[in-house]
Parts: C-alpha cells; structure tokens; sequence
C-alpha cells in the first residue's frame, strides 16, 4: 500500500499514487524546529502525518499573532505551490513528528488528475476563508473580553458526560492566547480571574473547564449584534 494512501487528504483520489511517492520524501522532525519561515522561497507543501505544529503571522512592526496549530493528518504550505509567492507564515513544531514533503509541481500534477482531491482543496480553502473572515470581524468588532470567549470556544471540546461544558485541553497558556486575540498576557490574566470568579471557568489538573459555553455564546453574539 502506498504511503501517500495513508495520508486522509489523499485518501481513495480515483488515481494511482505509486508514481507520485517516488517523487516525494518523508522526514522526521524535532520540537522548536521551523519547518516554514517568513518570506521563504520553496514551495514544497507539509502533509503532518504526526506530531503538532503553530502557525505564526507577523506584522510590519514586528509583532507575531498566532494563527493556530495543526496535528496529524492537517497539512500547509500550499498556497505557496499554488501561486508560487514567498511563505506568509511561520510554521514551528511544538512537538517531535513526521512529514510528507510533496514538491509543488506533484502537488499541482495531483490536484489536476483527481477530482476528488481538487474538490478537497477547494472545500478545505474555502474553509479557511471563512474562518479568516470570521476572525477578522472578531477583531473588528469585538473588544478584548469578547474576543477571548470567541476565541476559548473555538479551541474547546464537549466534555465527556454530556453535561453541557466544553473543556480545551492541555489549559492554554495566557500569553499563547493573547498572542491569538492580539492582546497582552496581563490583560488576559486579568479576565480569567473575573471569568473565574463569575463561575464560567475552572481550570483542572489536565484542562480549563467552560462551565457555561452556552452563555459565553450568548455574549459574543451580541456583542456582535450591537457593533453590527
């Protein structure tokens, strides 16, 4: 069985992907390595098949916003191979992994041979900008506090139980959040003592508990609503 057959994005294309492989090389790598800096040339795309990764942007003064991770099975880099333009991002691992180097041109091949691989690529872009979109009307529109429940249910889970809590796992650092909403760690801090002390969070051993999703919801919309 091809190795490239593992991977989820390239899962039962309708081509053969033996000839492709060949062309394409796996390597490991290790916690801190970057694997994509800013404004690099290549224009290889990165399949994760384990391990974790952070996505990073950086602003003209220098200061660098957290786009989010990807784990096993998520890819990136391919905008570069689409449109051949230097890297945006940084992409740093967090953890030791593995990935599949596809070199643009194969990935171009691939995408143009399959049906099903182009739909996958549209579907996935499509995805992204909308949740571009969503994140820029966030930071248009919302202040910091709201911006911060925003962006605490997007990274949590239903808890196990079915008790109507969300929980994010490990609990997040708060200068990693505040690097995600464009705030300061101090001001994060600040917020989840009064979340705290409001009963909407608790943080546990492995996990910060959202007592109230359902409320934190609730504020962000209308938060939106008014500023609308």
């Amino acid at each position: 069985m091809s190795r490239l057959a593992t991977i989820p994005f390239f899962k039962e294309p309708g081509i053969e992907l033996s000839s492709y492989e060949t062309r394409c090389h796996w390597r490991r790598f290790d916690e801190n390595e970057v694997l994509v800096d800013y404004d690099d040339i290549s224009t290889d795309v990165y399949f994760l098949t384990s391990g974790e990764v952070r996505i990073l942007n950086r602003s003209q003064s220098g200061k660098e916003v957290i786009l989010g991770e990807m784990r096993g099975g998520a890819f990136f880099g391919e905008l570069a191979a689409l449109d051949g333009i230097g890297r945006s991002a940084n992409v740093t691992a967090l953890t030791r992994g593995e990935v599949c180097v596809v070199p643009a041109p194969i990935f171009r091949q691939m995408i143009f041979a399959s049906e099903a691989i182009a739909d996958r690529l549209f579907r996935l872009l499509a995805k992204r900008v909308r949740e571009l979109n969503t994140r820029i009307m966030e930071h248009a529109l919302l202040d910091l506090r709201h911006r911060l429940y925003a962006e605490l249910l997007r990274l949590s889970v239903p808890r196990a139980g079915g008790d109507g809590a969300r929980v994010v796992t490990p609990p997040p650092y708060h200068h990693v959040l505040a690097a995600r909403i464009g705030c300061r760690r101090e001001q994060v801090t600040r917020e989840f003592t009064v979340m705290a002390a409001d009963g909407l969070i608790d943080r546990t051993r492995g996990a910060l508990v959202i007592r109230r999703p359902d409320l934190l919801e609730a504020r962000v919309a209308e938060a939106l609503r008014e500023d609308s």
